[in-house]
């Protein structure tokens, strides 16, 4: 049996309300669809620590600049609910919002679209969507990711925190791969004061060990064969630290040397402290090695973590 689809705001809010009253605890795995088995692994993971697991499933204009077209981004809604059907039956229930920034649907669809039934603008487009309130972690946005991307990050702080508002879930539940993101969560619900628990779960990837990612089915079969050179250069990477190499700048060369080779784009390749996301000359305490990387028009992320006390 397919979980059940909430699409308005008051009635998910509602919802949650009544599993509370019922003594029940939420998760919440928000996504933005076209779900693999990455966030199948963070379903599961919510539904061992709560009651009950809300899914969203909505792709986030508020990340999105104005040069990103929000259509390119892949879906499909009917698989999504047969994944999560197969998964979980009904302790899963799915959110799908059809704008959480258009207070004023009708007239601003007029003013932006000409009274047409166009696609959904970016709402840090001029004129936006009527929404004026951005939340931003600004210390922790500022690198990898946030370089590139200068509002990304307030998108996603945004809409997770108008996630949290509408579900108001007990445990929040993020996979590590976009280890940014998980770390400005944690950060932003902790100087917020918002009473949830945020998890974080090691990345998924493919057997052949290419980090799952919903953009991977954009990628030619030569370019995921070549995109296969994050994964094997950062665990190279690993390997070089237990064996005492340390040097940061020695470990990016190495990196970017063996992405180059494999005909990638380098956005960035950082080894930064775990917590604070500051980048390190020499390891000597846990730390993350994040890389991003173009392979034809898909950008790829990756991470590694490593635990050393020396």
């Amino acid at each position: 049996m397919e979980p059940e689809v909430i699409r308005d705001k008051e009635a998910m809010r509602k919802w949650s309300r009544t599993m509370r009253s019922q003594n029940k605890t939420i998760g919440l795995v928000p996504t933005m669809g076209y779900l693999h088995e990455g966030h199948l692994s963070l379903v599961r993971q919510s539904l061992t620590l709560a009651d009950v697991t809300v899914v969203s499933i909505y792709v986030n204009p508020g990340q999105f600049s104005p040069t990103e077209d929000l259509s390119t981004y892949p879906s499909d809604f009917s698989g999504d609910l047969s994944k999560l059907a197969a998964l979980s039956g009904a302790k899963v229930v799915v959110f799908n919002p059809k704008n959480l920034y258009d207070y004023n649907e009708g007239e601003r669809k007029k003013k932006i679209n000409g009274g047409g039934e166009k696609k959904v603008v970016s709402c840090v487009e001029e004129g936006g969507l009527g929404h004026e309130t951005w939340i931003r972690v600004e210390r922790l946005e500022k690198g990898l990711c946030g370089k590139s991307r200068p509002v990304f990050f307030r998108g996603v702080a945004t809409i997770v925190t108008k996630l949290f508002n509408i579900v108001e879930p007990d445990f929040a539940v993020f996979g590590k791969k976009d280890y940014q993101q998980w770390r400005i969560i944690q950060r932003m619900v902790r100087d917020l004061d918002f009473g949830i628990e945020i998890v974080g779960l090691d990345i998924a990837r493919e057997k052949d060990g290419l980090a799952m990612s919903s953009r991977n089915v954009r990628l030619s079969d030569e370019e995921r064969q070549r995109a296969l050179s994050i994964s094997k250069s950062l665990a190279m990477a690993k390997a070089s630290v237990t064996e005492g190499k340390t040097n940061s700048a020695e470990l990016r060369d190495m990196i970017i040397q063996e992405v180059v080779g494999a005909a990638g784009r380098i956005d960035y390749v950082e080894i930064v402290d775990q917590e604070s996301l500051e980048g390190v000359e020499e390891i000597k305490s846990g730390v993350v090695i994040c890389v991003a990387a173009w392979f034809g028009t898909v950008r790829l992320i990756d991470n590694i973590e490593i635990n050393v006390s020396l």
